[in-house]
Protein backbone atom coordinates (compact mmCIF):
# COMPACT_ATOMS: atom_id res chain seq x y z
CA UNK A 1 0.00 0.00 0.00
CA UNK A 2 1.80 2.54 -1.10
CA UNK A 3 -0.70 5.38 1.03
CA UNK A 4 -2.10 4.60 4.34
CA UNK A 5 -5.02 7.49 3.97
CA UNK A 6 -6.15 5.58 0.61
CA UNK A 7 -6.86 2.21 2.39
CA UNK A 8 -10.34 2.90 2.48
CA UNK A 9 -12.36 5.98 0.72
CA UNK A 10 -15.74 7.32 0.36
CA UNK A 11 -17.23 7.14 -3.38
CA UNK A 12 -19.46 10.04 -4.62
CA UNK A 13 -21.08 8.68 -7.56
CA UNK A 14 -24.97 9.90 -8.12
CA UNK A 15 -24.38 12.38 -5.13
CA UNK A 16 -25.78 15.58 -6.26
CA UNK A 17 -26.07 18.84 -4.17
CA UNK A 18 -26.48 19.35 -0.90
CA UNK A 19 -26.95 15.72 -0.59
CA UNK A 20 -23.21 15.77 -1.86
CA UNK A 21 -22.12 18.23 0.70
CA UNK A 22 -23.64 16.47 4.24
CA UNK A 23 -22.16 13.44 2.95
CA UNK A 24 -18.30 14.12 2.22
CA UNK A 25 -19.24 16.24 5.49
CA UNK A 26 -20.33 13.16 7.47
CA UNK A 27 -17.74 10.94 5.70
CA UNK A 28 -14.90 13.24 7.24
CA UNK A 29 -16.38 13.33 10.54
CA UNK A 30 -16.66 9.71 10.77
CA UNK A 31 -12.77 9.59 10.11
CA UNK A 32 -12.43 9.29 6.20
CA UNK A 33 -9.63 10.70 4.89
CA UNK A 34 -10.07 9.73 1.15
CA UNK A 35 -12.71 11.12 -1.16
CA UNK A 36 -13.47 9.98 -4.50
CA UNK A 37 -14.84 12.13 -7.22
CA UNK A 38 -14.70 13.08 -11.13
CA UNK A 39 -15.30 15.12 -13.32
CA UNK A 40 -18.86 13.72 -14.54
CA UNK A 41 -20.03 13.48 -11.40
CA UNK A 42 -21.07 17.18 -11.21
CA UNK A 43 -20.62 17.67 -7.60
CA UNK A 44 -16.67 18.57 -7.19
CA UNK A 45 -17.81 22.11 -6.00
CA UNK A 46 -19.94 20.36 -3.22
CA UNK A 47 -17.04 17.70 -2.29
CA UNK A 48 -14.38 20.70 -2.08
CA UNK A 49 -16.91 22.74 -0.06
CA UNK A 50 -17.59 20.20 2.50
CA UNK A 51 -13.60 19.14 2.63
CA UNK A 52 -13.28 23.13 3.15
CA UNK A 53 -15.77 23.59 5.76
CA UNK A 54 -14.66 20.08 7.76
CA UNK A 55 -10.98 21.81 8.53
CA UNK A 56 -9.24 18.98 8.10
CA UNK A 57 -5.66 19.30 8.06
CA UNK A 58 -4.96 19.01 3.63
CA UNK A 59 -1.69 16.84 4.93
CA UNK A 60 -4.33 14.29 5.99
CA UNK A 61 -6.44 14.01 3.19
CA UNK A 62 -6.50 11.86 -0.11
CA UNK A 63 -8.49 13.71 -3.18
CA UNK A 64 -9.25 11.55 -5.73
CA UNK A 65 -10.87 13.11 -9.29
CA UNK A 66 -11.01 11.94 -12.89
CA UNK A 67 -10.76 13.41 -16.05
CA UNK A 68 -13.69 13.17 -18.52
CA UNK A 69 -12.91 11.95 -22.38
CA UNK A 70 -14.32 15.06 -23.76
CA UNK A 71 -11.44 17.35 -21.99
CA UNK A 72 -8.43 14.66 -23.41
CA UNK A 73 -7.40 16.57 -25.88
CA UNK A 74 -3.99 18.60 -25.84
CA UNK A 75 -5.74 21.93 -25.88
CA UNK A 76 -8.33 20.96 -22.72
CA UNK A 77 -6.79 18.72 -20.94
CA UNK A 78 -4.79 20.72 -18.38
CA UNK A 79 -7.58 23.38 -18.30
CA UNK A 80 -9.98 20.70 -17.14
CA UNK A 81 -7.63 19.45 -14.42
CA UNK A 82 -7.24 23.38 -13.19
CA UNK A 83 -10.82 24.01 -13.20
CA UNK A 84 -11.38 20.67 -10.83
CA UNK A 85 -8.87 21.97 -8.65
CA UNK A 86 -10.68 25.47 -8.30
CA UNK A 87 -13.84 23.52 -7.64
CA UNK A 88 -12.12 21.67 -5.35
CA UNK A 89 -10.70 24.23 -3.38
CA UNK A 90 -7.17 22.59 -3.29
CA UNK A 91 -3.58 23.03 -5.35
CA UNK A 92 -3.69 19.43 -6.14
CA UNK A 93 -4.83 16.15 -5.73
CA UNK A 94 -3.19 12.76 -4.49
CA UNK A 95 -4.73 11.40 -7.62
CA UNK A 96 -5.55 12.08 -10.69
CA UNK A 97 -7.30 9.35 -12.98
CA UNK A 98 -7.94 9.05 -16.48
CA UNK A 99 -12.52 8.51 -15.88
CA UNK A 100 -12.78 5.79 -19.29
CA UNK A 101 -10.40 4.66 -22.06
CA UNK A 102 -11.22 7.38 -24.95
CA UNK A 103 -14.28 5.27 -26.77
CA UNK A 104 -13.39 3.49 -29.55
CA UNK A 105 -9.66 5.37 -29.43
CA UNK A 106 -11.11 8.46 -30.61
CA UNK A 107 -8.34 10.40 -29.22
CA UNK A 108 -4.56 8.10 -29.05
CA UNK A 109 -3.95 6.74 -25.62
CA UNK A 110 -0.65 8.27 -25.96
CA UNK A 111 -1.45 11.75 -26.16
CA UNK A 112 -4.03 11.73 -23.19
CA UNK A 113 -1.66 10.01 -20.90
CA UNK A 114 1.24 11.94 -21.68
CA UNK A 115 -1.46 15.03 -20.68
CA UNK A 116 -1.53 13.09 -17.44
CA UNK A 117 1.77 12.64 -16.71
CA UNK A 118 2.48 16.42 -17.46
CA UNK A 119 -0.57 17.07 -15.26
CA UNK A 120 1.56 15.44 -12.38
CA UNK A 121 4.54 17.37 -13.09
CA UNK A 122 3.13 20.27 -13.26
CA UNK A 123 2.56 19.78 -9.56
CA UNK A 124 -1.37 19.26 -10.06
CA UNK A 125 -1.85 15.70 -9.19
CA UNK A 126 0.74 13.66 -6.51
CA UNK A 127 -0.33 10.41 -7.84
CA UNK A 128 -1.72 9.48 -11.70
CA UNK A 129 -4.16 6.28 -12.89
CA UNK A 130 -6.19 4.83 -14.71
CA UNK A 131 -10.12 3.55 -13.79
CA UNK A 132 -12.11 0.99 -16.42
CA UNK A 133 -9.24 -0.19 -17.88
CA UNK A 134 -9.11 -3.65 -19.50
CA UNK A 135 -5.94 -5.35 -19.58
CA UNK A 136 -4.85 -4.83 -22.79
CA UNK A 137 -5.26 -1.16 -22.67
CA UNK A 138 -3.67 -1.15 -19.00
CA UNK A 139 -0.65 -2.88 -20.78
CA UNK A 140 -0.55 -0.31 -23.04
CA UNK A 141 -0.58 2.51 -20.73
CA UNK A 142 2.43 0.55 -18.80
CA UNK A 143 4.15 0.35 -22.19
CA UNK A 144 3.01 4.01 -22.59
CA UNK A 145 4.25 5.65 -19.27
CA UNK A 146 6.58 3.14 -17.98
CA UNK A 147 6.88 1.08 -14.60
CA UNK A 148 5.85 2.93 -11.44
CA UNK A 149 4.03 5.55 -12.80
CA UNK A 150 0.61 3.48 -12.72
CA UNK A 151 -0.84 4.11 -8.97
CA UNK A 152 -3.89 2.70 -9.39
CA UNK A 153 -6.76 1.16 -12.27
CA UNK A 154 -10.05 2.17 -10.41
CA UNK A 155 -12.50 -0.78 -11.67
CA UNK A 156 -15.92 -2.64 -10.81
CA UNK A 157 -15.04 -5.48 -8.27
CA UNK A 158 -17.81 -6.54 -5.76
CA UNK A 159 -18.87 -10.35 -5.19
CA UNK A 160 -20.85 -10.61 -8.49
CA UNK A 161 -18.41 -9.34 -10.59
CA UNK A 162 -15.13 -10.52 -8.88
CA UNK A 163 -12.62 -9.03 -11.94
CA UNK A 164 -10.37 -11.83 -11.21
CA UNK A 165 -8.02 -11.79 -14.41
CA UNK A 166 -7.73 -8.19 -14.51
CA UNK A 167 -7.20 -7.83 -10.49
CA UNK A 168 -4.09 -10.45 -11.07
CA UNK A 169 -3.02 -8.31 -13.77
CA UNK A 170 -2.58 -5.19 -12.28
CA UNK A 171 -1.49 -6.86 -8.62
CA UNK A 172 1.34 -8.40 -10.67
CA UNK A 173 2.62 -5.32 -11.93
CA UNK A 174 2.79 -3.35 -9.31
CA UNK A 175 -0.66 -1.47 -10.13
CA UNK A 176 -2.92 -1.27 -6.93
CA UNK A 177 -6.56 -1.96 -7.65
CA UNK A 178 -9.23 0.71 -6.31
CA UNK A 179 -12.93 -1.52 -6.77
CA UNK A 180 -15.84 0.41 -6.95
CA UNK A 181 -19.36 -0.31 -6.63
CA UNK A 182 -18.46 -3.04 -3.85
CA UNK A 183 -22.45 -3.77 -3.22
CA UNK A 184 -23.85 -3.81 -6.39
CA UNK A 185 -25.66 -0.91 -6.13
CA UNK A 186 -26.83 -2.89 -2.64
CA UNK A 187 -27.59 -6.54 -4.60
CA UNK A 188 -24.79 -8.25 -2.97
CA UNK A 189 -26.08 -7.19 0.92
CA UNK A 190 -29.21 -9.13 0.21
CA UNK A 191 -27.19 -12.29 -0.61
CA UNK A 192 -27.96 -15.10 1.51
CA UNK A 193 -24.28 -17.01 1.78
CA UNK A 194 -23.15 -13.39 2.64
CA UNK A 195 -25.41 -12.80 5.29
CA UNK A 196 -24.59 -16.51 6.77
CA UNK A 197 -21.03 -15.78 6.93
CA UNK A 198 -21.55 -11.76 8.03
CA UNK A 199 -23.27 -13.49 10.90
CA UNK A 200 -21.32 -15.98 11.45
CA UNK A 201 -18.00 -13.49 11.90
CA UNK A 202 -20.41 -11.16 13.92
CA UNK A 203 -20.61 -8.80 11.78
CA UNK A 204 -23.21 -6.57 9.13
CA UNK A 205 -22.58 -7.74 5.21
CA UNK A 206 -21.34 -4.62 4.27
CA UNK A 207 -18.11 -5.46 6.54
CA UNK A 208 -17.80 -8.74 5.16
CA UNK A 209 -17.89 -7.06 1.51
CA UNK A 210 -15.15 -4.55 2.60
CA UNK A 211 -13.29 -7.24 4.58
CA UNK A 212 -13.40 -9.52 1.63
CA UNK A 213 -11.95 -7.01 -0.47
CA UNK A 214 -9.01 -5.80 1.79
CA UNK A 215 -8.34 -9.67 1.98
CA UNK A 216 -7.48 -9.22 -1.41
CA UNK A 217 -5.65 -6.04 -1.20
CA UNK A 218 -8.30 -3.87 -3.17
CA UNK A 219 -9.44 -0.27 -2.14
CA UNK A 220 -12.71 0.31 -2.16
CA UNK A 221 -14.29 3.16 -2.07
CA UNK A 222 -18.22 2.55 -0.67
CA UNK A 223 -21.38 5.62 -0.88
CA UNK A 224 -23.78 6.21 1.41
CA UNK A 225 -25.86 9.40 2.63
CA UNK A 226 -26.35 7.47 5.84
CA UNK A 227 -24.25 8.69 8.97
CA UNK A 228 -25.04 5.23 10.54
CA UNK A 229 -23.40 3.57 7.37
CA UNK A 230 -20.57 5.55 6.79
CA UNK A 231 -19.67 4.37 10.12
CA UNK A 232 -20.41 1.09 9.51
CA UNK A 233 -18.76 0.53 6.54
CA UNK A 234 -15.75 2.87 8.40
CA UNK A 235 -15.34 0.85 11.53
CA UNK A 236 -12.20 -1.42 11.58
CA UNK A 237 -13.52 -5.27 12.26
CA UNK A 238 -11.15 -7.73 13.96
CA UNK A 239 -12.02 -10.84 11.52
CA UNK A 240 -10.05 -12.89 9.13
CA UNK A 241 -12.20 -14.32 6.74
CA UNK A 242 -11.07 -18.28 6.12
CA UNK A 243 -9.94 -20.06 2.80
CA UNK A 244 -13.31 -21.81 3.06
CA UNK A 245 -15.38 -18.45 3.73
CA UNK A 246 -12.87 -16.58 0.57
CA UNK A 247 -13.98 -19.68 -1.62
CA UNK A 248 -17.59 -19.38 -1.04
CA UNK A 249 -17.57 -15.96 -1.96
CA UNK A 250 -15.21 -16.64 -5.03
CA UNK A 251 -18.61 -19.08 -6.47
CA UNK A 252 -20.87 -16.00 -6.06
CA UNK A 253 -19.41 -14.37 -9.24
CA UNK A 254 -21.27 -14.11 -12.07
CA UNK A 255 -20.34 -11.46 -13.74
CA UNK A 256 -23.47 -9.24 -13.32
CA UNK A 257 -21.50 -5.57 -13.96
CA UNK A 258 -23.29 -2.77 -12.86
CA UNK A 259 -21.32 0.15 -14.83
CA UNK A 260 -21.37 -0.76 -18.89
CA UNK A 261 -22.10 2.22 -20.94
CA UNK A 262 -22.15 1.92 -25.00
CA UNK A 263 -18.67 3.54 -24.35
CA UNK A 264 -17.49 0.84 -21.98
CA UNK A 265 -14.10 -1.13 -23.53
CA UNK A 266 -14.54 -4.64 -24.37
CA UNK A 267 -14.30 -6.28 -21.42
CA UNK A 268 -11.87 -8.86 -20.13
CA UNK A 269 -14.03 -12.06 -18.46
CA UNK A 270 -14.18 -11.94 -14.72
CA UNK A 271 -12.32 -15.40 -14.39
Amino acid sequence: MKNTNFTLGMGTFRLQDQVAYDSVKMALEEGYRHIDTAQIYGNEAEVGQAIADSNTPRDELFITTKVWFEAFSEDKFIDSVKESLTKLKTDYVDLLLIHWPSPQDEVDMALYLNELKKSKEMGFAREIGVSNFTIAQTQQALDILGEDELFTNQIEVHPYLQNDKLVCFCQANGIQVTGYMPFAYGKVLANETLKTIAEKHEVSTAQLVIQWLSQRDIVTIPSSIKRKNLASNFEKVSIILSDADMKRIAELDCNDRQANPDFAPEWDASR
